[in-house]
C-alpha cells in the first residue's frame, strides 16, 4: 500500500516536472526553429520543427556590426567582472571565515544591513560620476564587485575546510597569504566555479547599468543591442541586414531577431556544461556549512 502510494506520488511529481520543463524550454525552442527555418515559421503561431533548415540568417548576422561590437564589450565586461569579483569576494570571505577574527559578527551584520537596504539609484549614479568612472567599463564592474550573499556562501565553504590543513602549513612556516593562495583557493574550486557562473551570467545579461552609465556606441553592450532590436524595434540598427535577408527569403525581421537572440545566449550554453559538475557541490557545501 505504501509502495503504491509512493509510485503515485512519483508519477505526479514527474508529470509536474514535465510540464515545467515544457513551459521552460518551449520559448527557447521556438527561437531555434524560427532562426533555422527557411519556410513560414516566422509567421506561424505554433511550429515544433523547421520546414526547411537554412543558416542564411546566421550568415547575414555576421554583417551586423553592432552585434559584434556588443559581443566584444560584453565579453570584456564578463571576463573582467568575474575575475575581480571572485578575487575580491574570496579576499573578503577568508578573514570572515575565522571565528576568532575581532568584530567578526559586527562586520557581518554591517554587510547584511547594506545588502538589505542598498544605496539607491541616484546616489549610485552621482557616486559613479564624481569618481570619474562614468562612460567607462569600471562603472559596470566595480559597483557590484562584492556581493554580500556571495561572500557569506564562500565564507561558509572556507569554514568547511579542515583547520588541520592551515595548522600544518603554519608549522612548515607558511603565512596567511601563502596559505590563502596555495592551499585555500585550490581547494575551493567548487564554490569558485559556482560563483563565477553566477557573476558571469549576471554580467552577460546585464543591460540597465550599461544604459545608465555608458553613452558611446562603441561601448554598447550586447544586451542593449538586443533591447534596441527587439523592444524598441529600431530599424536603423539592422535595416541593411534585414534587406539582405529579405532578398533571400520573403519573411520579416522576426527570423533575424531570433537569430540574434540565439547568438547572444550561445556562449552561456557552451560554458555552463563545463561548470555544472562544480555547481551542485559548491552551492550545497557553501549553503549548509556555517
Amino acid at each position: 500500500m505504501v509502495k503504491t502510494g509512493s509510485k503515485i506520488a512519483d508519477i505526479f511529481l514527474y508529470a509536474i516536472m514535465t510540464v515545467v520543463l515544457v513551459i521552460t524550454l518551449y520559448p527557447f525552442w521556438t527561437q531555434v526553429v524560427i532562426s533555422l527555418d527557411g519556410g513560414d515559421a516566422a509567421n506561424s503561431s505554433f511550429m515544433l520543427f523547421p520546414e526547411k533548415i537554412t543558416f542564411d540568417s546566421y550568415k547575414l548576422a555576421f554583417d551586423f556590426d553592432a552585434l559584434w561590437v556588443g559581443y566584444k564589450n560584453t565579453i570584456i565586461r564578463t571576463c573582467l567582472g568575474v575575475l575581480l569579483s571572485i578575487l575580491a569576494t574570496a579576499i573578503t570571505a577568508y578573514p570572515l571565515s575565522k571565528k576568532d577574527l575581532p568584530l567578526n559578527k559586527w562586520i557581518t551584520r554591517f554587510m547584511l544591513i547594506q545588502f538589505i537596504i542598498g544605496g539607491g539609484l541616484i546616489p549610485n549614479y552621482l557616486l559613479i560620476k564624481y569618481l570619474g568612472m562614468y562612460n567607462t567599463i569600471w562603472a559596470l564592474v566595480i559597483p557590484g564587485m562584492i556581493s554580500t550573499f556571495n561572500v557569506l556562501i564562500m565564507r561558509n565553504f572556507f569554514r568547511s575546510l579542515p583547520d588541520s590543513l592551515e595548522e600544518s602549513a603554519m608549522v612548515d612556516g607558511a603565512g596567511y597569504l601563502k596559505i590563502f593562495f596555495r592551499i585555500i583557493l585550490p581547494l575551493s574550486m567548487p564554490i569558485i566555479a559556482t560563483e563565477a557562473l553566477w557573476v558571469g551570467v549576471g554580467h552577460w545579461n546585464a543591460w540597465f547599468d550599461a544604459l545608465i552609465y555608458t553613452n558611446d556606441a562603441d561601448k554598447e553592450m550586447l544586451q542593449l543591442v538586443l533591447r534596441r532590436i527587439i523592444i524598441q524595434n529600431n530599424p536603423t540598427q539592422f535595416s541593411e541586414v534585414l534587406t539582405k535577408l529579405q532578398e533571400k527569403s520573403p519573411y520579416s525581421g522576426r527570423q533575424l531577431q531570433a537569430t540574434v537572440i540565439m547568438l547572444s545566449i550561445l556562449p552561456m550554453l557552451i560554458v555552463y556544461p563545463f561548470l555544472q559538475k562544480y555547481f551542485v557541490q559548491g552551492i550545497m557545501v557553501g549553503a549548509v556549512k556555517g
